[in-house]
């Protein structure tokens, strides 16, 4: 293949599989939006709620592992197109659920979707030189953003139903398998990129031995799994702490969400530019700051002065919680391409099964995290634990790269910090 037609190919593989990304994750995201009518009409409690939201996250987790290892085996176009048709009826069956159990067990395989993130990963990389993999797989990555299309689309539909939101299943099955059929039309198979059988899966699988990746989930538990948990969880905090209706919390809720999917190609560029350690030290940095601040609850206190007893009220308006949000989503976007800049220059010849895992452990924490968040708010009725619950995991992140990051002799060279800890 000559150097030009190759550029070229490469490009349509990125475009193609970004836009099928985009909407997997839209349909990933669905219960942002469609968990709120279901709560009402089930007389969900706080925890429920953030389980089912929960549930499409975990299987979406559980899978990236495997489909990370048989894109490295059987390339990432026909695993990429198979996810996509699977989830295809069990979104289309979601419109006819009635029972909670029936709802989580759909939800499960709705979530398969979520695992075509470590399936594009390494397809997308591999088509680019290393110097420009940050920036392919930053944009690639920007498929995040159909968490901000869900709260768009999700409210519109419902409202032009009639409020009736199983029309969001039937129209989120009858996108994702014409987002299929237009992948396989536009995307292509390059059989060197594969691994093949030559490398099985006990000898893909000793990378759990290296500490890095240890390391890595962590990151990305943070930056990706409290991206997705924050996104299936705004829409909700904005009706139930400022009291807005569902179209207009959705809308303020993709403040964060869009930022967060769309500048993470932002996070490749600036991740080839300046590195992987630099880049995520400072995001965790501004997270830290922000989510210091959005901890803090609504709340009234009474001091006596010498001219008696004077009352203040300190809280977060709707206006300063979203532009902290917009400045969470977009470093966390940058994050997210960090985090696997960190993996393709340290992994090249695993980045499947490297992306599957700490693609993992992102995804459990964007299970595990809206239930704890739930949790908090049913044990302790104070929405503003969730951003407690981050800022703690902030500083568990910033603690780990410190000591794990020293460069020797004062220099601060990303090299120098790597080259320590390898």
């Amino acid at each position: 293949m000559s150097s030009a037609s190759s550029s070229g190919k490469a490009n349509t593989v990125l475009i193609s599989s970004t836009f099928a990304f985009t909407v997997c994750f839209a349909v990933w995201m669905m219960f942002a939006v469609l968990g709120i009518p279901i709560k009402t009409q089930l007389n969900l409690s706080e925890t429920q709620f953030g389980l089912l939201a929960a549930m499409p996250v975990l299987t979406g987790s559980l899978v990236r592992v495997p489909l990370g290892i048989w894109t490295d085996r059987y390339g990432g176009r026909i695993v990429f197109f198979l996810t996509m048709l699977v989830a295809v009826v069990p979104i289309w069956l979601m419109a006819y659920a009635t029972e909670y159990w029936q709802f989580l067990v759909l939800a499960l395989f709705v979530g398969l979707v979520g695992g075509s993130f470590s399936v594009g990963t390494p397809y997308v990389a591999r088509w680019f030189p290393r110097n420009k993999q940050g920036f392919a797989m930053g944009v690639f990555g920007a498929g995040n953003s159909g968490s901000a299309i869900t709260k768009f689309v999700a409210p519109a539909l419902i409202i032009a139903a009639g409020g009736a939101w199983t029309i969001v299943p039937k129209v989120y099955a009858a996108a994702l398998l014409a987002t299929a059929l237009l992948f396989w039309v536009f995307s292509a198979t390059y059989p060197s990129h594969n691994i093949g059988k030559s490398v099985g899966l006990k000898e893909q699988m000793k990378v759990l031995k290296d500490r890095r990746v240890w390391r890595y989930c962590q990151y990305y538990s943070v930056v990706f799994g409290g991206y997705v948990a924050l996104a299936l969880w705004m829409t909700k905090y904005y009706i139930g702490e400022y009291g807005f209706d569902i179209q207009v919390a959705a809308f303020l809720a993709a403040c964060f969400s869009l930022p967060g999917g769309v500048l993470r190609a932002l996070g490749g560029w600036i991740s080839d530019r300046y590195g992987a350690y630099k880049t995520t030290w400072w995001v965790m940095w501004v997270c830290w700051v922000a989510f210091f601040l959005l901890s803090y609850p609504q709340t009234e206190f009474t001091i006596q002065t010498a001219t008696g007893p004077q009352t203040f009220h300190i809280a977060l308006g709707p206006t300063s919680f979203t532009v902290l949000m917009f400045v969470v989503g977009i470093a966390m976007a940058i994050g997210k391409a960090s985090v696997f800049k960190f993996i393709s220059d340290e992994f090249t010849d695993n980045i499947g099964a490297v992306s599957g895992i700490v693609g993992l452990a992102g995804g459990l924490g964007g299970f595990v995290l809206p239930i704890m968040f739930g949790a908090l708010l049913d044990i302790t009725g104070i929405r503003s634990s969730s951003f407690m619950l981050m800022y703690g995991t902030v500083c568990v992140s910033l603690v780990w790269m410190h000591y794990s990051f020293r460069p020797s002799l004062g220099q601060g060279s990303e090299a120098g910090a790597l080259g320590n800890t390898a």
